[in-house]
């Protein structure tokens, strides 16, 4: 899909002293209408992203269907340079990037939940390099091939406020339900998983929750287990930030962060350690670390039911805006929350359906030794 603004300045055409032309207009009005047509160009822009952060680097997803093709929009990054949505991605009064995604929308295929969500390409607008290839994706430093990457490792640092999530839920009392991911390090999913790779999985995934009737909700981040799709051992290891992981029903109270509450995340990945520091204006900071490359959890304690080796010979990237986990899905497994949505916006808004982020700092740049 494309999404182009092009501004066209036409040259005035010639008006003969003494001549009547029917709609000829002087030069200095064909000058003022070009100066007009170009302030419009500019306050077309004004809400775009990309002016005020360095997206040259990211594409991105959003609930829509521009192009009528009955699928997902992603967003080069090319286009993303000159694009916004007013509803689901765009610049406040702050030039801060608003991310909002509401529960019931289109999805892309491996998932039921919808999105706002920029996904990092380390080759830029290059794109005679496949999305999937070495060089638009991260390694460790024990993958067996790891000089064939665009980096070993990488960091991304973020500083958001959650502004909403949905207030109503099918299936309160799954764990998904009430919750966003705000940032992620994905693997990329290939089809030959023959050296136990490749699965899409994703080494970690930051989440908020909120309970409507609670005060303050809660920051954890969640370790995926490596492993193949149809293995039932393939399960998410939750880590408390601040709060409650999200399986606790309690009201983290002043021990949590509220909507609207800013808080930082650094994603450091080194060689093979993945280092996680959170930090808030009111809360003490937080610091986790584990080794993406075998089976150590981030407590230090060996987890026989994961992948020996980790993410070891995963190709990775990362991830950041608003992955609401309100699926609308009412069904059995764990993830389908049966969260409600119309599919019209302003109803959705309305009636609280929808998930909500403001990012007021997005940077990648390479690892450092923590």
């Amino acid at each position: 899909m494309t999404f182009r603004r092009t501004l066209f300045l036409r040259a005035a055409p010639l008006c003969l002293a003494g001549i009547a032309v029917t709609g000829c207009a002087t030069l200095s009005e064909e000058i003022d209408q070009a100066e007009m047509a170009a302030k419009a160009e500019m306050a077309k822009l004004s809400n775009v992203p990309a002016t005020k952060f360095d997206l040259s680097h990211w594409n991105i997803t959003v609930p829509t269907d521009a192009d009528n093709n009955e699928k997902v929009d992603t967003v080069s990054v090319a286009d993303l340079q000159s694009y916004a949505h007013p509803d689901y991605f765009h610049l406040n009064d702050a030039g801060e990037i608003v991310f909002v995604s509401p529960n019931k929308a289109l999805t892309t295929p491996n998932s039921s939940n919808t999105r706002s969500e920029l996904r990092y390409m380390s080759r830029g607008s290059d794109t005679s390099i496949k999305t999937k290839a070495p060089g638009n994706n991260f390694a460790l430093a024990s993958h067996p091939d790891a000089a064939s990457f665009a980096s070993v490792g990488g960091r991304m640092e973020a500083t958001l406020r959650v502004e909403h999530v949905s207030v109503n839920a099918g299936h309160p009392d799954k764990e998904p339900a009430y919750s966003a991911v705000v940032g992620q390090i994905h693997g990329a999913k290939v089809d030959d998983n023959s050296d136990g790779f490749g699965y899409g999985n994703e080494p970690l995934k930051i989440y908020f929750k909120k309970f409507p009737d609670h005060e303050t909700g809660s920051i954890f981040w969640n370790y995926e287990k490596n492993l193949a799709k149809e293995d039932p051992k393939r399960k998410d290891v939750a880590y408390a930030v601040w709060g409650n992981t999200w399986d606790v029903k309690t009201d983290p109270g002043a021990e949590g962060i509220a909507l609207g509450e800013e808080f930082s995340y650094t994603v450091n990945v080194y060689e093979d350690v993945m280092t996680l520091v959170f930090e808030s204006p009111t809360k003490e900071t937080k610091t986790f670390q584990i080794n993406l490359a075998n089976n150590v959890d981030a407590n230090g304690n060996v987890d026989v039911d994961d992948n020996p080796k980790g993410y070891t010979g995963d190709a990775m990237y990362f991830k950041a805006g608003i992955y609401n986990q309100c699926s609308t899905k009412d069904d059995p497994g764990f993830w389908y929350t049966a969260c409600p949505g119309t599919g019209d916006w302003e109803t959705d808004q309305a009636n609280g359906n929808y998930a909500a982020a403001t990012f007021s700092r997005l940077v990648v740049m390479p690892a450092e030794e923590m």
